[in-house]
């Protein structure tokens, strides 16, 4: 039996971050205020990694017309990509790109 990689969660959540309440549609893995992620999958939507950190969004790239935000996490400094969504707060990133420079 063969595992997928990807496993879909409609999951609301509020952000622990900012405390923004998001409403989620199954592909949702980052709070679209302030695009702070939490580190609980192995695999998207698996919810196996014991870690539980917040991933603080640390910079971007911007591949093949789409953006993607770099994710590192708070506790144990595992870094993860996610593309950004549509209603995510456009402005947070661009306040990114420029604590990076």
């Amino acid at each position: 039996m063969t595992m997928r990689l990807f496993q879909r969660k409609k999951e609301n959540f509020t952000c622990e971050n900012c405390g923004y309440y998001t409403v989620g549609n199954g592909y949702t893995n980052h709070c679209p205020k302030c695009l702070f992620s939490k580190h609980v999958d192995i695999n998207p939507g698996d919810r196996q990694e014991r870690c539980g950190g917040l991933m603080a969004p640390v910079n971007f790239e911007f591949k093949n017309g789409a953006y993607s935000i770099i994710h590192k996490c708070l506790k144990c400094s595992h870094i993860k990509k996610n593309h950004l969504s549509e209603g995510d707060n456009f402005e947070t990133l661009i306040i990114i790109a420029k604590n990076k420079k």
